[in-house]
This record gives structure tokens, C-alpha cells and sequence, in this order.
């Protein structure tokens, strides 16, 4: 239950991060309650999860959700440009998430 929740987590990141990205310095209204939402429900996951969870691996998990997420959607429906070193960058940063995760696993 507590990887669902750094999961959810980590997609409420990509959120309050494209959110950030909207508001414009904070000057439009809408997206800056949208950062202010994602946001708390993203840091109050994480910190229900660390409860149980090893802070290294769930960290990188949650960080690392959110900056594929984040990069994926700026390329997608924002307008961000897209390349193929891009594409592997993303797939390198999940990698090192998924290496760092099975590094924790007590064998």
C-alpha cells in the first residue's frame, strides 16, 4: 500500500510541477490552487508512505515519477521539444529509479 501511495504521489508531482509551469510567476490564479493542491497531496503521500518505506529508494521513485512525468507531458502537450536523447534520458532516469528500488531488497 505504501508504494501505491509514492506512486500516486509521484504523479501528483508531475502536477504541481506543470501547474508551476501555468501559473506564469503566479500570476494566474487557477494553476497556482492546482500547485498548491498537487503539491499537498503529493508531499502528504510521500510522507505517509516514508512511514514504512526506506526514505532512498521511495524518494527516488517519487522523483523520478515526476520528472519523467513532468518532461513527457511538457513534450506532449505543452510544446517542449522533443529528441531522442530526450527520450533515452527519460528511459535512463526510470532505470535508475528501478536499479536504486531493487539495490534496497534484503535478499
Amino acid at each position: 500500500m505504501a508504494w501505491a501511495m509514492v506512486i500516486i504521489a509521484g504523479f501528483l508531482e508531475t502536477g504541481f510541477a506543470v501547474c508551476l509551469k501555468l501559473s506564469h510567476g503566479f500570476t494566474r490564479p487557477w494553476p497556482v490552487v492546482g500547485f498548491a493542491l498537487f503539491g499537498a497531496g503529493s508531499f502528504g503521500l510521500l510522507s505517509w508512505a516514508l512511514r514504512s518505506l526506506q526514505v532512498g529508494p521511495a524518494y527516488a521513485v517519487w522523483t523520478g515519477i515526476g520528472a519523467a512525468g513532468t518532461a513527457v507531458y511538457g513534450m506532449a502537450w505543452l510544446g517542449d521539444t522533443v529528441s531522442v536523447l530526450k527520450i533515452v534520458s527519460i528511459g535512463l532516469v526510470l532505470a535508475g529509479v528501478v536499479g536504486l528500488q531493487l539495490s534496497g531488497i534484503d535478499h
